[in-house]
């Protein structure tokens, strides 16, 4: 086996110059026409291993030591080396207990969210037909060895360096490893790239590198890939930036005041470091990972596998979704009608013509649906394949070379109508009746299969045309109209023709208003705003072709809509990339998952609706979280600020600020476990929404603590200790309570919270108490004034509640509120 690793190497490197036969490759890799027997795959894939990138393991204690260096960590360790400075060593205790617990839960979430994605992408892993034991076998990619036979086919992404076998001009699109533009064409003997994709044609090939060993491989380990940040994290770090701004800027002036008193400074400066602590939203990072981790657990039990998963938050503003017809509005499920047959033609010879010109091996449906018409083994008995040209979206037909049992050689085709009927150069009679033929059947539904063969020294001679039925999914329907309950628009694009399209859209209650998709080739410049409108009005698009489809994407985002777009072959690829959220349908090409953000397992549209009900749910979430943060820090910054600028009076310590914090991070990750409710609009990211409901409930907040403070004080004239005390627990049982506000939008009691919330919520608020009761690093309260925290704290919730809601109709852009009152009169 050592000439194998030799001859991956100088493939790879060139070194070889492709001078080298197939059959002499044979011969060095051992490889026999039958395949590679099992045991020997066995040995090979010992010897060099699956074919995959090598992963580096990380470092998990450089990994959990990562936790402790960054910003946020170094705050709290000034915090905790200041403690130690002034021998507050209960308050360097629990600075401790939360710098190391909060390093804990990072890395934690983070090794969760990635075993997650990891497992949900081994679902997406491509796969490759190969030649083992004498029989043709669907197997994953990275069982592949060096010297197995595969078999390439239009769409695939090519798992490993091999060379072609067969005969005949491929195309193939190396421009992921190139950068090269336009596909390059490769033949018998050439090699081919892992990683690139099959445009054209198809071919047996013989596997000589895999692995680190390709030269994809060779290339991707000298590079570094990025993490794309969604719109919404992104405005999520903006807020977190805002809240570290206002800390700083409220630290300050503490800081400023605390020097003109003359406070002691080591002190003021351990307190304002602990109070930058509080402000932080330190669990952000394990709260994004968390909630977007769950979330694609959630969409993959609905069959919809996330591959990048910003897609969650685009599936859940997607407002127009462009879906292809077969096998997501209809069962991709073909039967044949009556045919047609040109007169003199007997209809065996039809079918007999037609099975001929189609490749079982390919998989393909019409293929399959063409063979299964064969009524017996015998029509086709004493006929041999010499050679087979298979079908692509340019020429729209299948061609094969056949030889009779007298050894006659003939061709015969089978396609669009249109493009069978280009071989046949007389009888304008029967072109028209054919044609006539077709447009009939398309006004009932029916795609059409044109025939033809060779006769006569190569005239080609129409044969007759089959027709094809594909019906509506039974659930098609229903779905649509559960698609319009939930504000999206659906579009059919299709590559069928205009009659066949509008029948389909009538069928399925999609409309009857279906562009031509040859207008988005032909419209001039002056009219591209009319056509733009055209598009943005439309039910759908019929003669569809790849470069029309994102054509259809640009204009419709240019028109200012969040768009999906489904898609299954090679070609749908580029407008997969280009929509706001790529949907690969069930089924779908290596190239066209390889592009999607999310990859449905089950066929129909129904699984989409699933799936953007529960993306809306984790915006939901998400929104509930960001609400929360912000009111909390604002209550806490600014009520801090202006008991130690008014009253001089530290309200609470820095160990109640860290330990407030700690108590925090627990119901804050459990957001992403909470019952949502689905939106029945798409989501947009309404900053003004969230900034002024979260600075109300925040303002309320701190009306709430000063009056408790004043009540403490004035009335029942409690001492500064026990004032502390009565704070830090109000604060934990308000913040706390907090978090059941913000999940909705209407009343609390509107929607159940999952259970991991209430009782992480729950066991928080018992620890805080039993903290404030009993005097854990403050004065001791008892029970009675513990009570009447909780009584002051359960009727501000009620008021905080009429607060909030009142905050949704005043920043209301989509009704009647004061932004959309702006809005309007701007």
């Amino acid at each position: 086996m050592a000439i194998a690793r030799q001859l991956a190497t100088e493939f790879v490197t060139g070194t070889d110059d492709n001078h080298k036969s197939i059959n002499t490759l044979d011969a060095e890799f051992d490889t026999a026409s039958e395949g590679l027997a099992t045991s020997e795959v066995a040995n090979r894939l010992e010897r060099f291993g699956p074919n995959e990138l090598p992963e580096h393991p990380r470092n998990v204690l450089r990994t959990f030591l990562s936790y402790f260096w960054g910003p946020i960590p170094w705050m709290i360790e000034a915090a905790a080396v200041l403690s130690a400075v002034v021998h507050h060593w209960a308050d360097l205790a629990i600075i401790l207990v939360l710098l190391v617990g909060n390093a804990v839960v990072g890395f934690w979430e983070e090794y969760q969210a990635d075993t997650a994605i990891d497992a949900l992408k081994s679902k997406l892993a491509p796969t490759a037909r190969v030649r083992r034991d004498s029989a043709w076998r669907t197997i994953a990619a990275r069982e592949l060895v060096p010297g197995d036979l595969i078999r390439l086919r239009l769409g695939d992404v090519i798992p490993a360096d091999a060379r072609l076998r067969d005969d005949g001009e491929l195309q193939v699109d190396q421009s992921a490893l190139t950068g090269e533009s336009l596909p390059v064409k490769r033949s018998h003997g050439d090699a081919v790239y892992s990683g690139s994709v099959l445009k054209l044609g198809e071919s047996d090939a013989t596997v000589i590198a895999t692995g680190g060993d390709t030269f994809f491989g060779r290339t991707a380990l000298l590079v570094e890939q990025s993490e794309t940040v969604s719109h919404f994290q992104q405005a999520v770090l903006k807020i977190g930036d805002a809240l570290l701004v206002l800390a700083a800027a409220m630290i300050a002036l503490i800081l400023l005041v605390a020097l003109f008193r003359g406070d002691p400074i080591v002190t003021t400066l351990e307190f304002a470091l602990v109070l930058t602590i509080a402000a932080i939203p330190v669990a952000m990072p394990a709260v994004l990972s968390v909630t977007m981790a769950v979330g694609a657990r959630l969409l993959a039990a609905k069959n919809a596998i996330v591959s990048r998963l910003a897609a969650i938050e685009e599936l859940a503003g997607m407002d127009v979704l462009c879906t292809d017809k077969t096998g997501t509005l209809t069962e991709n499920k073909l039967s044949f009608g009556e045919p047609v047959v040109a007169p003199g033609v007997e209809l065996d010879d039809v079918i007999r013509c037609a099975a001929l010109a189609s490749n079982p091996a390919n998989e393909d449906p019409i293929d399959l649906a063409v063979l299964d018409e064969v009524p017996d083994d015998a029509l086709l008995a004493g006929h041999r394949v010499t050679s087979f040209v298979p079908f692509d979206p340019v020429n729209k037909r299948t061609e094969a070379t056949v030889a009779d049992e007298r050894g006659h050689t003939f061709k015969v085709s089978k396609g669009a109508p249109q493009a069978v009927l280009a071989l046949v150069d007389d009888d304008d009679e029967m072109r028209h009746e054919m044609m006539a033929t077709v447009d009939e059947f398309a006004t009932r539904g029916y795609r059409s299969l044109g025939v033809a063969r060779t006769v006569d020294g190569g005239r080609w001679r129409m044969l007759g045309v089959l027709p094809l039925y594909d019906p509506p999914r039974a659930d098609s329907r229903e779905t649509l109209n559960a698609a319009r309950d939930l504000g999206i628009e659906v579009k059919m694009v299709t590559g069928d023709q205009m009659s066949i399209a509008r029948e389909i859209a009538r069928q399925v209650g999609l409309g009857t208003n279906i562009v031509d998709a040859d207008r988005l080739s032909s419209t001039v410049h002056h009219q591209g705003a009319q056509l733009s409108d055209d598009i943005e009005a439309a039910n759908g698009f019929a003669q569809v072709f790849p470069e029309h489809k994102h054509h259809i994407v640009d204009v419709l985002q240019k028109k200012g809509h969040i768009t999906g777009m489904t898609g299954d072959g090679v070609n749908d690829a580029p407008a997969l990339k280009k929509a706001d959220c790529g949907i690969a349908v069930s089924g779908a090409t290596d190239a066209a998952r390889a592009a999607a953000d999310i990859v449905l397992t089950n066929p129909g549209l129904s699984v989409i609706i699933d799936a953007i009900r529960s993306s809306r749910r984790i915006f939901q979430r998400m929104n509930s979280y960001a609400i929360y943060r912000i009111a909390e820090t604002i209550r806490v910054l600014l009520f801090m600020t202006a008991s130690i600028l008014i009253f001089n009076f530290y309200p609470v310590t820095a160990a109640m600020i860290v330990l407030l914090a700690l108590l925090n991070d627990g119901p804050i990750l459990a957001i992403a476990f909470d019952r949502a409710e689905a939106s029945e609009q798409p989501e947009r990211w309404n900053m003004g929404r969230v900034l002024g409901v979260s600075s109300l409930l925040g303002i309320a907040g701190v009306v709430a603590t000063f009056g408790l403070f004043f009540l403490a004080e004035r009335v029942f004239h409690l001492d500064r200790a026990t004032i502390q005390s009565l704070i830090f627990l109000k604060l934990a049982v308000a913040g706390h309570l907090t978090i059941f506000l913000t999940r909705t939008r209407g009343p609390f009691w509107s929607s159940r919270p999952a259970p991991a919330l209430l009782w992480a919520a729950v066991a928080t608020k018992v620890l805080a108490t039993l903290a404030a009761v009993y005097g854990v690093l403050m004065n001791p309260i008892g029970w009675r004034w513990a009570g009447f925290v909780w009584g002051y704290s359960l009727v501000w919730f009620v008021v905080n509640d009429l607060i909030k809601r009142a905050g949704y109709r005043l920043f209301d852009d989509e009704g009647y509120g004061l932004l959309a009152t702006q809005r309007a009169s701007a």
